[in-house]
């Protein structure tokens, strides 16, 4: 069975809830409630059940944070395309009429 060891980084079960309650990231929030039920008594199947995630991903993040301890769970974006950003200014003047051809038509 899975143990959160969060004396070796002088938290509390209720340390766990608190830094889901507060953590800015969906993900972050989501690993720290995870482990915050586990140490109340569930199991990794269970809280993968219930999160949708494979009960894999719970295990590596129980194991991430006795390991490495709760920076372990802050997610961080590795790379992919960046997420989308709205535009600060929308255009002054819309676009009308035909669009110019980089070629010239044939007769």
């Amino acid at each position: 069975m899975l143990r959160i060891d969060v004396e070796r980084w002088s938290q509390a079960v209720e340390d766990l809830r608190d830094a889901a309650c507060r953590a800015e990231h969906a993900r972050t929030r989501e690993r720290f409630l995870a482990l915050y039920e586990i140490a109340r008594g569930s199991n990794a199947t269970q809280v993968a059940v219930l999160t949708g995630r494979c009960d894999e991903s719970v295990m590596a993040w129980v194991h991430a944070y006795n390991e490495h301890g709760p920076d372990a769970l802050t997610y961080r974006r590795t790379g992919g395309h960046p997420p989308f950003a709205r535009a600060s200014k929308p255009r002054s003047t819309p676009r009308s009429g035909p669009r110019s051809r980089s070629r010239p038509r044939r007769p």
